[in-house]
Order: structure tokens, then C-alpha cells, then sequence
């Protein structure tokens, strides 16, 4: 069976989809799309209908490439009002049975039981770690032999309206959520290294409405919070300064400024058509300028958070978020923290863009958890796994449930 996973994040920006193929242990991309948003503020959906034609558009792009149909999925859901708590449990083991997956599912499965309202869902959980017969700080039991398992781990819940929200609108896009992530969560796994699994990390996505820093520890999310701000101010400004519309002000960000005024060309130019339809011209060193100070701006608000978060001392900060990617941003970073923080620099061929650090981590987020549970999936069926890139043949799709994750934590 070929591993091929399909991962929609629904961002305030864009809606970014990718579908990457798993071969011994390395990621491939086969195909990734990013859609102009609509519907969508501050990760939250308030358009649905707007949002539907927006995820509608990403999905037909990615079928256009792979020559097959998408109707499975990975998906971010929004943090908002996000609850973590520390569970454990414990089973008891057969006489000189070899701990193995099902027992690490069922040791999981008794740790969560009760410990989620009915009206909250489990988005995450991540084990701390197991102990067998009493021999603690063990991160992986299988094959250890013994007369009890325990664990004790972290679960994130959110409330079930918002989970719902985000599922039955792939539903009505003909995708089924076979399971659902935080964004900071796909960023962390996307960044992550035996080093920064080592110890305390920030992650800092500095998204289109908001920004979300994440702490976490060796490898475990125990802290997410969401700013109400983001690299839409630096639009914004651009407007207000010179007067554009706002597509004129996109583009002038994205392909015109520099995010570090020592890269700026002092005699670069651009003429551009002001509101009154009069033409104005903005120097490359004005205009980075502006875009440098909103960038100090907002970063120093993310690295108030972190100190808010945590008091531990914090090992790594790294930065993501489709802003991340202008020239000299790195350079910005480290005026506002120190060297410990770095900017997030994707290899993945075909994804090489911090915009898609979520989505691209998500599903590497998921493939991690099959292999700890000793399971094998794809999204696609073995037919249209040989078809992909081969064909533009539609396969139509009939399921019903609304959430239908293949394996959960423990089944």
C-alpha cells in the first residue's frame, strides 16, 4: 500500500491543500495548491457559502493535477478556546505478552476515557510518556515485556461547534475529514529536529488575521494562543499611506518591499494608480520602511506572548507564516529576538514556501501517529493511487459520517 495523504489548511489568506506521498519516511509532494480565501477571519468561518466555492476552487486544482479525485483529508482546526489537560491510565497486560500497538491503543483509550465534556472534542493527544510495571519515562513501550502499562499525556479539546463548522464544510465539498490538526501543530512538526525535540520551542505562525504562538516541550504542545493581528496591519498601511486599494497594497508587499530596509535599493521605483486614479510613485526604501516597522511591530507582540506562555527557558523560536518569506526577514527576527529564533526554511520540493508549513506538517503529524499505532493507511485506493497523474478520470464518492478518522487515538 503506497502512503499518499491530502492536508487542507483553511487560513484567513488562503486555503492552502497538498497531497504528499510518504516512501521510507520521506515526504514527496505530488501536488499543492493555494486559493485566495474568502469566508474565512481569523480561522474561523463566517462566510460558509463564500468559504465552500473558496475550498471548492482548491480541491479542482489539485484533482486537475493528480488526474484523480481528492475526497479525503486531513484539516486545521482553529485553537480558539483551545483546553489542555494532563490524563493518565493504565491497563494490565497478559502473562509474557510483548507490549505492541493495540496495547499502546488501549492504554491511550483508558487514559482520555470521561476525561472529555460532551460538549468538546479531542483534537490531539500526545503521550508524556509510559511505564511498565512501574519503570517510568519510557517514550516507547513496544516490545517490553511486564504486568502493567501506564501513560500519562497531554489532550487538547475544543468546543464540538467549532470542529463541526470545519468538517461539514468539507462534507459539502465531497471530502471527507478522516482527521483534523492544529496549524501550530503541522508547523512544529514540519521544523521540528532532534534538537529542537530536545527541549522547550516557540512556534510563531504569523498569519493574514492573527498570530498563533505555540510552546512546546520535547515535542509536546502544552501552550497555543492566538493574536488578533497580523500581517493584514502591514496592508493596511500600505493603504492608508498612500492611498491604493487594497489588491494594489498586496501586491506592492509581496513583490515590491523589502521586510529589511538594509536590502532596500534607495533608487527603486514603482508607479502605481492611487484611489483617484492619479499615478504616484513609492520608492523601494520608503515603502520597506513602513513594511520593517509593522514587521517589529508584530513580532514584538509574539515574543510578549511567549514570555506570557511559558518562564521556561525557551531553546528554539521559530518563525513561519507566508510573511516570512520576504527578502531579509531573518534579519528583522533577529533584531527583535536573538539567535535562537529562525525563520522556517521548507526543502520540500514542491512546497517551498512557508505558507504551506501547516499543511505540509500536518500530514507528517499524522503519519507519525499511524506509525506509533502500528497502523497503515492512504487516501487514496490502490486503483487511483496507480492512476494519479495518469488520467483525469472522476471517481465518484458516497460517504456519510460527518467526522470518520481511521484509527482516532486508539481504535
Amino acid at each position: 500500500m503506497k502512503k499518499i495523504f491530502t492536508g487542507i489548511d483553511l487560513g484567513s489568506y488562503g486555503i492552502k491543500m497538498i497531497v504528499c506521498e510518504c516512501v521510507n519516511g520521506a515526504f514527496h509532494v505530488l501536488a499543492a495548491t493555494s486559493v485566495k480565501s474568502k469566508g474565512v477571519k481569523e480561522g474561523l468561518i463566517i462566510d460558509r457559502e463564500q468559504a465552500l466555492l473558496s475550498l471548492k476552487k482548491a480541491k479542482e486544482n489539485i484533482e486537475g493535477i493528480l488526474g484523480t479525485t481528492v475526497d479525503q483529508a486531513i484539516v486545521t482546526v482553529p485553537s480558539d478556546e483551545i483546553e489542555f489537560n494532563i490524563v493518565s491510565g493504565e491497563i494490565a497486560l497478559e502473562e509474557g505478552a510483548l507490549v505492541d500497538a493495540q496495547h499502546i491503543s488501549s492504554v491511550l483509550q483508558e487514559a482520555v476515557l470521561g476525561k472529555v465534556s460532551d460538549d468538546r472534542e479531542l483534537v490531539t493527544m500526545m503521550p508524556i510518556s509510559f511505564s511498565v510495571d512501574g519503570k517510568e519515562g519510557v517514550k516507547d513501550p513496544k516490545g517490553m515485556t511486564g504486568e502493567t502499562l501506564s501513560v500519562k499525556a497531554v489532550i487538547t479539546s475544543i468546543p464540538k461547534v467549532l470542529l463541526k463548522e470545519t468538517v461539514s464544510l468539507l462534507k459539502e465539498a465531497e471530502i471527507v475529514a478522516v482527521d483534523v490538526s492544529f496549524r501550530a501543530l503541522g508547523d512544529y512538526y514540519e521544523a521540528k529536529n532532534a534538537d529542537i525535540d530536545s527541549g522547550v520551542s516557540a512556534i510563531v505562525n504569523l498569519g493574514y488575521d492573527n498570530i498563533d504562538v505555540a510552546i512546546f516541550n520535547k515535542g509536546i504542545m502544552i501552550k497555543d494562543e492566538k493574536i488578533v493581528t497580523g500581517s493584514r496591519e502591514i496592508d493596511m498601511e500600505i493603504m492608508k499611506r498612500y492611498y491604493v486599494k487594497k489588491g494594489v497594497a498586496r501586491a506592492l508587499k509581496e513583490n515590491f518591499a523589502i521586510s529589511n530596509t538594509r536590502y532596500a535599493d534607495a533608487s527603486d521605483t514603482i508607479e502605481v494608480m492611487n484611489r483617484d486614479g492619479e499615478k504616484i510613485t513609492i520608492g523601494q526604501l520608503e515603502i520597506s520602511e513602513l513594511v520593517e516597522s509593522k514587521l517589529v511591530e508584530l513580532l514584538k507582540l509574539a515574543k510578549k506572548q511567549i514570555n506570557l506562555l511559558t518562564k521556561r527557558e525557551i531553546s528554539y523560536i521559530i518563525i513561519t507564516g507566508g510573511i516570512s518569506e520576504m527578502a531579509g526577514f531573518q534579519y528583522v527576527v533577529e533584531n527583535v529576538f536573538d539567535r535562537r529564533a529562525m525563520t522556517l526554511d521548507i526543502r520540500t520540493m514542491g512546497a517551498r514556501n512557508n505558507m504551506y508549513s501547516s499543511v505540509l506538517g500536518m500530514t507528517k503529524y499524522f503519519y507519525y501517529k499511524l506509525e506509533s499505532r502500528g497502523k497503515e493507511y492512504s487516501m487514496f485506493r490502490e486503483k487511483e493511487e496507480n492512476e494519479i497523474v495518469a488520467t483525469n478520470r472522476k471517481v465518484s464518492t458516497t460517504r456519510d459520517s460527518i467526522l470518520r478518522r481511521v484509527f482516532e487515538y486508539f481504535s
